[in-house]
């Protein structure tokens, strides 16, 4: 099953550093049974960009919380062994939870298929998302236009190799 884990920069540098993703329990997003309702749809490339979006989204959330992190969303896209990430059956439809998983341990980061990260030029709409995503929260409008903003720039798909060069 692939997970998709959501970081930040710092995070992504801290995990390079220790060779892995954690300490667990891990919150993830994947294909879950939730997010094929939700998704209405059967095609697993289809799915999996929908988790891959749930996790951008938990990115921003860490991002927001932090004013000090640069406002580039990150994932790390894992494979891990069928059972090993666990979804919540009493949120399963729930909407701010679809797609979440629980991993009990770290995650070696030599096993991610591929980290995605937002180009440069999307830190500016980043930032106001992230700025913006409280009032968004509370059903402002405006506020969950601006968050959408960030949402319009499509993840860039880096090897593990390439962590060095994201991190600088």
């Amino acid at each position: 099953m692939r997970v998709y884990v959501p970081l930040t920069l710092s995070g992504l540098a801290a995990a390079h550093g220790a060779g892995e993703v954690g300490p667990g329990p891990l919150t993830a997003y994947a294909v879950t049974p939730g997010l094929r309702e939700w998704y209405v749809s059967d095609d697993i490339e289809e799915l999996e960009y929908a988790a891959l979006n749930r996790a951008a989204a938990a990115s921003l959330r860490m991002i927001a919380g932090n004013p000090d992190e640069v406002r580039r969303r990150v994932v790390v896209a894992v494979d891990v062994p069928d059972g090993s990430a666990v979804a919540d059956p009493d949120n399963g439809l729930s909407a701010a939870s679809l797609g979440e998983v629980r991993i009990a341990a770290a995650l070696l980061l030599a096993k991610a298929a591929a980290v995605h990260v937002d180009a440069d030029d999307a830190e500016k709409d980043v930032a106001a998302a992230a700025a913006a995503l409280g009032a968004a929260d509370l059903g402002d409008d405006d506020a969950q236009f601006t968050v959408d903003g960030a949402e319009d720039h499509e993840l860039l798909w880096f090897g593990v190799q390439e962590i060095p060069q994201l991190i600088r």
